[in-house]
């Protein structure tokens, strides 16, 4: 049966010679081919949510409209099944077994179905820091409230001496009710790296339980998840791997899967052989968006990582040095290759950032806008767009 199209337009990937010959026409090309973003609009805010492009918009709209048809014989959803084609995809991208993967809609998901799942008592702790997003400490702070555990923050230095201090500090502040340590492989407020491994690896050490909110990890850095040996790791595809929003994953090591207790049940909720699978039985949800996921897998993969990973590096210490070289900007990411990624966050003075936020609307640049304000860049972010952006800047203290 022939197949309506929805979408057209599409074109191939420059040729990857041109990355070598010319990069940044090939970068130009890039955006101007494989994304619908306006050239007026000067992107900076993936950190908070990542700009799909056009290869993704077309398969969840290829996805909705053969649903509608049901020329398929299968349901047009997921919710109750493994979708066992999507989670291997994704673990290929991530690095890790498809059956430690379950889908999620979003990293707040991932983190509170393990807040929730654990067997936790009263009295026992969970450390933490002081730079989490909300989002991942929420579900911390709801056991605290309901079941009396203890959750404690450790501040973490800023700017910190080398990524060794942190991991001595977070594994030196556990304590004998410590049963849980949660922590960001890369801050939301400050776009800070940590040593992921070697912190999981002491805490597992000391009989301590490692979760890890990768919301910024997977697409901005190049690791294999299962390297990590971290217990659970949340994840959103929708922020670096260009996946639509409605998109996460949680990733669980073998060992803890079973200790995890699922939030969201329908039947099959108790059967092991589910694996990952298990806490994925939501009940019905629009498949459309991981066919976008899978299609942004895809993207990623045609580009290359490594070509990808070297964009983000080169624009984003772009961004850093321009910041650091300005009078009046305190930067808060550290000036250090191994504690930074695509994530620079910044401050301006008070009196100068009302002005600099009001001429932001005005010249459609759009970053994390907060008096700590974050600059998050992906390959569709232009070299002019940084250059408008400290341009801005400048005028503000004008």
């Amino acid at each position: 049966m022939r197949r309506r199209a929805l979408f057209t337009g599409l074109v191939a990937l420059p040729a990857a010679a041109l990355a070598a010959e010319n990069p940044e026409a090939y970068w130009k090309q890039i955006r101007d081919e494989q994304f619908h973003l306006p050239g007026w609009r000067a992107y900076m805010n993936n950190g908070s949510l990542g700009v799909a492009p056009k290869p993704v918009v077309a398969a969840v709209q290829q996805y909705m409209l053969r649903g509608a048809t049901l020329e398929s014989d299968e349901y047009p959803r997921w919710g109750y099944e493994r979708m066992d084609t999507h989670r291997a995809a994704l673990a290929e991208a991530i690095g890790c077994r498809a059956a430690d993967l379950s889908l999620m809609h979003n990293a707040t998901e991932a983190m509170s179905t393990v807040a929730a799942g654990l067997d936790l008592k009263a009295g026992d702790e969970v450390l933490t820091t002081d730079q989490e997003h909300p989002s991942g400490r929420g579900g911390w702070l709801v056991r605290q409230q309901r079941h009396g555990i203890a959750v404690r923050e450790v501040s973490l230095p800023l700017p910190p001496k080398d990524p060794g201090q942190l991991a001595d500090l977070l594994v030196g502040s556990i304590g004998p009710r410590t049963r849980v340590l949660s922590f960001s492989g890369i801050t939301t407020t400050t776009g800070m790296v940590l040593p992921v491994r070697d912190i999981c690896r002491a805490a597992r050490a000391k009989g301590v339980i490692t979760v890890v909110d990768g919301a910024h990890m997977h697409g901005q850095l190049l690791f294999r998840t299962e390297e990590m040996e971290c217990d659970f790791m949340a994840g959103s595809p929708h922020k670096w791997l260009f996946a639509p929003p409605g998109c996460g994953l949680l990733y669980m090591r073998p060992e803890m899967r079973e200790r995890l207790w699922p939030s969201i049940t329908t039947d099959g909720w108790q059967n092991p052989s589910l694996e990952g699978g298990r806490f994925m039985l939501l009940g019905t949800n629009n498949r459309a968006v991981l066919e976008g996921m899978v299609a942004g897998l895809a993207f990623a993969k045609a580009i290359g990582p490594e070509r990808i990973h070297a964009r983000l590096r080169q624009l984003s210490r772009m961004v850093l040095d321009r910041a650091m070289a300005m009078s009046g900007v305190q930067v808060l990411t550290p000036n250090d290759d191994r504690m930074f990624a695509a994530l620079v966050a910044m401050q301006l003075q008070p009196a100068h950032f009302k002005k600099f936020a009001a001429l932001c609307r005005q010249r459609r640049i759009w970053i994390m806008m907060a008096e700590r304000f974050r600059v998050s860049v992906h390959i569709h972010t232009r070299p002019e767009d940084i250059d408008l952006l400290f341009r801005t800047m400048e005028e503000t203290r004008a």
